[in-house]
């Protein structure tokens, strides 16, 4: 990819939710479908889950085909991202006539060409050099913009994982232990692993549940997995109190 007239992160020019911006990505506009080739597309755990129910394929099998598995040095939590087509680096789900799985594109993909760094402020990520969407007569308000991608359970899901990373980035020095790291993964990546953990093991026999309704709701609720994957993690990493050793396990291994 050529260089590129971007101005620096620090002066891009924020924006709030009621900002306009012109921006318009259909057939029409002569970059289309360009932006998806040679980028890289961080997956959330909400990303992979989508995607891995649209696809039909269990989580295993989408780790495998689809996704880069990316340690970082000194953290937990490793990075997930798309893998691209080998030949032509293309994300392998875009096609001539737009995105085969458009329904349930990544959070990524969604905001562009916006991004916000968590204080209730956006920016754009392009330019009109790079992106002829933005020279477009279409203007959006940003908040109109959001709803109309359907980014809000998508946020929903965001600020459900931040009450494990943030945290996450206190612990991680002291978590020395590999097999904690894999348990966090697959809570987080390997939903369909984790349903396995929970009603082929010990799990139900050793944990008391706050909400004890909610086993059943996840034997087939994929969402409500991963959410109590993620107390799951708190209880497991952080000590929250979601869960409780049964009287009759206590002193057993």
């Amino acid at each position: 990819m050529k260089p590129s007239s971007e101005k620096p992160k620090s002066c891009r020019r924020r924006m709030a939710p009621e900002h306009l911006f012109r921006f318009d990505c259909s057939p029409g506009v002569s970059c289309f479908t360009q932006c998806c080739q040679d980028v890289t597309i961080v997956l959330t755990p909400y990303d992979l889950l989508r995607l891995k129910n649209r696809l039909g394929m269990g989580s295993d099998d989408f780790l495998e085909r689809h996704t880069l598995v990316i340690p970082r040095e000194k953290r937990v939590i490793p990075m997930v991202v798309l893998k691209m087509n080998e030949t032509d680096k293309k994300c392998p789900f875009v096609t001539e006539t737009g995105c085969a799985i458009y329904e349930d594109r990544p959070w990524a993909c969604r905001m562009f060409p916006l991004n916000t760094e968590g204080d209730g402020t956006f920016e754009l990520v392009s330019n009109a050099e790079r992106c002829k969407g933005l020279e477009q007569e279409t203007e959006w308000k940003i908040e109109e913009w959001l709803k109309e991608q359907g980014i809000v359970p998508f946020e929903e899901m965001n600020e459900l994982l931040s009450t494990i990373t943030i945290p996450m980035q206190i612990h991680e020095g002291e978590i020395e232990n590999p097999q904690i790291a894999k348990m966090v993964f697959m809570c987080l990546y390997n939903t369909d692993k984790f349903r396995e953990f929970v009603f082929k093991s010990s799990f139900l026999d050793r944990f008391e549940v706050e909400e004890p309704e909610r086993i059943d709701l996840i034997r087939t609720d994929d969402l409500e997995l991963l959410k109590f994957a993620m107390d799951w993690i708190k209880f497991g990493v952080f000590g929250e109190k979601l869960f409780w050793v049964k009287e009759t396990a206590r002193g057993t291994k």
